[in-house]
């Protein structure tokens, strides 16, 4: 459902369900990035709608359950304030991929990408297409980011180990504002996938949740003290 169908079943709506849904936070749709190249962007498929429930329940947000996949070059990309991405492999950006990409951040979006190991040297190259004047910088531990609902003193969690390198927050800053967030060695899609696919522990699948609703509450609602 796009954002003219949301407003006109507003629109429409009784009343007394009117005042319902205005007692409500704004509603947000958040989506899956389809990319080409070969790259899984498939991958952890329960893992965003996991991440929205728990978030609803926790922060008392009002996101969509139904998570779409979007086309990194749709015009439907601005139908979505967040944007994850996610795979093991290649990623290929067109250049209408990429001037469709950058609008969009440039114009308020934001992308997650969660490396579910063996995307990273792949997205490096493409985000830098996107975006050839900015570096990759380190988030300090004290960013928002990790600050919001819940508190990250020691910056990503690592949920998964692949070469035994720290877990690291990496961003794209566009004209100060945060506009990507690259979790690297730290795979927190993994941790929001249901518990049968890779059987982490109770206590490390909480902390990619919580990491993950951070991500959503600084992108959605802005720093929260």
């Amino acid at each position: 459902m796009n954002s003219m169908q949301r407003f006109l079943i507003f629109l429409l709506m009784p009343a007394s369900c009117l005042l319902s849904a205005l007692a409500l936070p704004p509603a947000y749709q958040v989506a899956v990035l389809k990319y080409r190249g070969g790259g899984d962007y498939y991958a952890n498929p329960t893992s965003v709608p996991n991440l929205v429930a728990f978030t609803n329940k926790q922060l008392r947000m009002n996101i969509l359950p139904e998570v779409p996949f979007v086309d990194v070059g749709s015009p439907e990309l601005f139908n979505y304030p967040f944007v994850h991405m996610t795979g093991h492999g290649n990623v290929v950006f067109s250049p209408s991929d990429v001037r469709n990409l950058r609008s969009y951040l440039m114009a308020g979006g934001f992308l997650h990408i969660s490396d579910n190991y063996g995307m990273d040297p792949f997205i490096r190259k493409e985000m830098k297409k996107v975006f050839p004047e900015l570096e990759w910088v380190e988030l300090p531990f004290d960013h928002p980011i990790y600050n919001q609902a819940f508190k990250f003193p020691n910056g990503l969690p690592k949920i998964h180990e692949h070469d035994k390198k720290p877990a690291q927050g990496l961003a794209l800053i566009w004209e100060g504002r945060l506009v990507c967030f690259y979790d690297y060695e730290c795979d927190l899609g993994d941790g929001w996938e249901d518990y049968e696919v890779h059987k982490n522990s109770d206590e490390t699948r909480l902390k990619a949740l919580r990491m993950g609703a951070n991500l959503l509450q600084y992108v959605l609602m802005g720093v929260q003290e």
